[in-house]
């Protein structure tokens, strides 16, 4: 019963509302839409001006992924991979930039728990920090794709510091 008098109710509005435009003269139309367009294109120029680095970081960095020719991730993937490079840039150690031969200083604890995507307050064994590797190798490995040469040394760098902390 309620649906038909939502029916009613919406079809009663849609027929008032075109009556009420049919009875508008066209030049007030296009004027009416062009002084929207203009109100959107100012909010969205707001929104990207202060905004635009959280709301765009992300879908660039995905579309400069996928320069780097990186085949069968799914988006969960991905996301864990921009994670990484956002990680290693916040900390100086990555750009996409930067010449394929420049060496990385040592990695801290903490910087490599967060490479690996650990939980630094849990206890972790050797097999934990192995499989979080393994994981994330998987999807940067050199055989994979040789862009990622660079990324996968880091992510190296930071199994080897976090197993040496775990001895």
């Amino acid at each position: 019963m309620n649906i038909i008098i939502y029916t009613v109710v919406i079809l009663l509005i849609l027929y008032f509302l075109l009556k009420f435009i049919s009875n508008i003269s066209s030049k007030k139309i296009s004027k009416g839409l062009r002084i929207s367009t203009i109100v959107a294109l100012i909010i969205l120029a707001v929104l990207f001006a202060l905004g635009g680095r959280y709301l765009l970081t992300l879908p660039l960095t995905l579309a400069s992924l996928a320069l780097l020719k990186l085949k069968g991730l799914s988006i969960f993937q991905l996301i864990s991979l921009y994670r990484l490079i956002q990680t290693l840039r916040r900390s100086g150690r990555f750009s996409f930039n930067q010449s394929q031969g420049k060496s990385f200083s040592n990695l801290s604890v903490s910087e490599s728990y967060k490479i690996l995507n650990l939980d630094e307050k849990k206890k972790l064994t050797k097999e934990d920090i192995n499989k979080a590797y393994l994981k994330i190798q998987k999807k940067i490995h050199p055989d994979v794709s040789p862009e990622t040469a660079r990324l996968s040394s880091i992510v190296n760098e930071a199994r080897d510091v976090l197993l040496n902390e775990v001895k």
